[in-house]
């Protein structure tokens, strides 16, 4: 008698993260020879100082298609764009490996998850409510990179995963960044251009501010709960599982001796120094690196390592998060095809003519829809409310309405995808950090995604409808 045929079904796989990127740099580079090549031109603001664009002035220019060549090229090119961005990544992890090699880290974080035990449920809504704060008022996009590993360790200590860890310093941020309360760098930006008064409607940003909170929270509490009763369930569950020496035994908790006290308080003073820097000295990632470098040599000293141990210490740091900096690198090789072959402008000016034609209320539902899709080719929230604000505010006025409605459409277009597009620098700094895979993060957010872009579509229309002003 013979045997029954057993079927092995293949399990799909996702595609490398390098593979999707570059796929997408592909798509782009084959749409440089159907796009017609356009720009508009740039002029300096006067007032401001800031580069704007000439919403009169687009116009058409020589093709300039990416050759087989030009598209291979874009690889290295976006490793150079993005290079401060690529350093401060290794900067960062290199830094933090020689302050977790001391013991401080883990020795301060296992007292802090035992105060929490029993009432572990309060530490993702602090969290995300104090980078809300920073994402609100700094702008906290790149920085929140720092606070990752912190968010982690903390998040494991308690049963979670490095997921819950990583968006409730990031998710957080986001929420911040995106009701933009008062965030200089995108609402700030965008209401100047419009000339608006800075930082009005200030009410109305603060109530979307809460509504993003209330729904992060509850979709991370329901997860957290789930991964901590199951943790096979978590959806980087391989990763947990090759971190797990690194997870901290709250059943045999280290010494938090002196050494350890000085490291942490000067890990923590370095952190505020950063904060006021970006607050009051106009500081980016050149410095906040710079502060962080110092952290870590002076604590491994303070912890007693040695130079030759900080050294290593530091290159295991580096070498740990090679993937997620090089993602930075091969993201930023998206725009670099984009610029070069001239077609970001022609698709923002196709995409603003489109508007035109709808309906008052439809218009500024697609005002939402265009700052959603430029935002995947220009993630820079400064530089986006630069490139579209110009146009955006003649072409509120002329469909009657108002200027601040149109700031909002471009807050809610720039910032809640931030979260999950590829292109942009800061989420994929975090996700190297964090060694979480791209497409296990997009999984993760993805339903948080789709619930903010509901809302921000509802909260336009409530804007719109209640002539959300001053103008």
């Amino acid at each position: 008698m013979s045997e029954p045929t057993v079927v092995v079904k293949k399990k799909s796989k996702v595609p490398h993260t390098y593979v999707i990127l570059f796929t997408v740099i592909i798509i782009m580079a084959i749409l440089t020879y159907i796009i017609p090549a356009g720009e508009y031109d740039r002029m300096q603001d006067p007032a401001t100082g800031r580069t704007v664009v000439d919403p009169d002035s687009f116009h058409g220019v020589d093709q300039n298609p990416t050759t087989p060549f030009d598209l291979v090229q874009a690889v290295p090119k976006g490793m150079n764009a993005a290079a401060g961005i690529i350093f401060f990544i290794f900067i960062i992890g290199g830094a933090f490996q020689i302050i977790a090699a001391t013991g401080a880290i883990e020795a301060g974080i296992s007292r802090v998850a035992v105060k929490l035990a029993g009432k572990d449920i309060l530490m993702i809504p602090i969290f995300t409510i104090v980078f809300s704060i920073f994402g609100g008022t700094i702008g906290m996009a790149e920085e929140a990179i720092v606070f990752v590993p912190i968010g982690i360790a903390l998040a494991r200590a308690l049963g979670y995963d490095a997921l819950v860890g990583t968006a409730m310093v990031t998710l957080g941020a986001a929420c911040g960044f995106t009701s933009g309360f008062l965030n200089p760098f995108t609402v700030g930006v965008a209401q100047g251009i419009s000339e608006l008064p800075l930082f009005s409607g200030i009410a109305f940003r603060l109530v979307i501010l809460v509504a993003m909170l209330i729904l992060v929270n509850i979709y991370l509490l329901r997860y957290a709960k789930k991964v901590k009763n199951n943790p096979e369930i978590s959806i980087i569950r391989e990763l947990e599982l090759e971190e797990s020496d690194h997870k901290i035994d709250l059943s045999n908790l280290p010494d938090l001796n002196s050494r350890h006290i000085v490291t942490l308080l000067l890990f923590a003073a370095g952190l505020v120094a950063i904060v006021y820097g970006v607050f009051k000295l106009d500081w980016y990632i050149t410095e906040i690196a710079t502060v962080f470098l110092a952290i870590g040599i002076i604590g491994g000293f303070v912890g007693n390592l040695g130079p030759s141990r900080i050294a290593q210490e530091f290159v295991i740091g580096a070498r740990g998060i090679v993937f997620g900096a090089l993602v930075v690198g091969i993201a930023r090789g998206i725009l670099v095809v984009m610029t070069d072959g001239f077609i970001i402008d022609s698709i923002i000016h196709g995409l603003a003519t489109g508007i035109n034609a709808l309906p008052t209320s439809i218009a500024v539902l697609g005002m939402y829809v265009v700052q959603v899709v430029i935002n995947f080719f220009i993630p820079s929230g400064s530089g986006q409310a630069a490139a579209t604000m110009p146009i955006m505010a003649p072409l509120a006025d002329v469909l009657s309405i108002n200027r601040q409605v149109a700031v909002t459409a471009f807050q809610f277009g720039d910032g809640i995808t931030n979260s999950i597009i590829p292109t942009s620098a800061a989420l994929m700094g975090v996700l190297s950090v964090a060694k979480i895979p791209y497409e296990k993060w997009f999984k993760f957010v993805y339903p948080v995604m789709l619930i903010w872009l509901s809302m921000g579509a509802v909260f336009l229309l409530i804007a719109h409808f209640i002539d959300y002003g001053p103008f």
